[in-house]
């Protein structure tokens, strides 16, 4: 297969869907690779280093006119314009926007949404979402420190004691998780709440406190348990204990770093706009769940909000900011993915009996399959 990597448009995106290193990979396996140029500058990946291992520098139209075009984010109008019917493309398509599959589907193209891979073992290599956020909850707590007037670890200096950052992180998925042992590596005291009850053992072997919300009833407990790795909606009733146990531990916090997404749904609301008036003077809170509209209702996209006395900031696009090895650990993600749809002589096929690669199958040969 010729597999081209464009350079991303989208503004903000500075990952890019390939590194020299899978480059070669992929021309190990037989493929080709035509890379556009500059595509992987904003990532600290040059021109240089994709011709040594082995790619072929083109423009835009060279990029997007190969068969199979690897991308991190869905093309735009002119993107697919310059794609041919027929083309096969992979990347973060959001398989919850009906009208971005149905753009694909017009083009005519057949489309993998890499987010669609279910949370499985074997699809751990291949699992964008992972990757991703294990990034931006990393990056989170340093963006908190960036806006947090105080240290994080406890000093004792002769001229006094500082006390540890006090850090509160809602939501203990791959990004919470990795919140939280950042946040302890830095010094901090680290509390977390979870829906899952599972989370606990995970949030307490990287030494933070989980913060209990009781059961009442077996149904809490088993919708708490979660489906396909993923959260989901709890009962009413619950929210408002959790709601009530969070906003106590958030009125004390110094930082609060909230996770919570329930795909294709709305983002909860886990601290409202009372619990940010109670909250202390300086105290900051990163909401990683913008993209659905937030953790917190005071949230606004790409700005620093000011409220009272705290800082809330809300990135849409954090692992952009750690462009390279975020660019690394997604273009392994692409690579193993590949694998899976790559037939005799490295040709282009779809296994039809691999749950991976159908579940990922947005739309094909103007067959729109997801988002209808």
């Amino acid at each position: 297969m010729q597999i081209g990597i464009p350079l991303e448009r989208k503004a903000g995106e500075q990952r890019v869907a390939a590194t020299p290193d899978t480059v070669k990979r992929f021309i190990a396996a037989g493929h080709t690779v035509v890379v556009e140029r500059g595509a992987g500058a904003n990532a600290h990946y040059t021109d240089e280093a994709y011709t040594g291992a082995g790619a072929t520098l083109g423009d835009t139209a060279a990029a997007l006119g190969a068969p199979v075009v690897l991308k991190v984010r869905a093309p735009g109008a002119d993107e697919l314009g310059a794609m041919s019917p027929g083309t096969v493309l992979v990347g973060m398509l959001d398989p919850f926007d009906a009208d971005g599959l149905a753009r694909l589907n017009a083009a005519r193209l057949t489309a993998f949404a890499l987010e669609a891979a279910p949370r499985t073992s074997r699809a751990q290599v291949l699992d964008v979402l992972s990757s991703q956020a294990n990034v931006a909850g990393y990056k989170a707590v340093l963006l908190a420190t960036e806006h947090y007037g105080r240290f994080m670890p406890m000093l004792m200096t002769a001229a006094g004691t500082v006390k540890a950052a006090r850090v509160v992180v809602l939501g203990a998925g791959v990004a919470g998780l990795q919140a939280i042992a950042t946040a302890r590596r830095l010094g901090a005291v680290v509390e977390a709440s979870d829906v899952r009850p599972a989370a606990r053992e995970q949030v307490e072997s990287l030494g933070a406190k989980f913060i209990d919300v009781p059961y009442e009833t077996d149904e809490e407990r088993q919708i708490a348990e979660g489906a396909g790795g993923y959260a989901r909606p709890m009962p009413a009733a619950w929210m408002q204990r959790q709601a009530e146990r969070v906003a106590e531990r958030c009125r004390q916090a110094d930082i609060v770093i909230t996770t919570a997404l329930i795909p294709g749904r709305p983002a909860p609301t886990l601290v409202s706009a009372d619990t940010v008036a109670a909250m202390r003077p300086g105290a900051v809170i990163v909401d990683l769940a913008i993209e659905r509209g937030g953790n917190c209702p005071l949230s606004r996209a790409d700005e620093v909000v000011a409220a009272g006395g705290v800082t809330i900031v809300a990135p849409s696009n954090l692992p952009s900011t750690l462009a390279a090895d975020a660019s690394s650990l997604y273009a392994r993600n692409l690579f193993e993915f590949v694998r899976l749809v790559t037939g005799p002589e490295a040709a282009f096929t779809i296994p039809r009996e691999d749950d991976i690669v159908t579940a990922c199958l947005m739309c094909e040969n103007g067959n729109l399959l997801r988002g209808a």
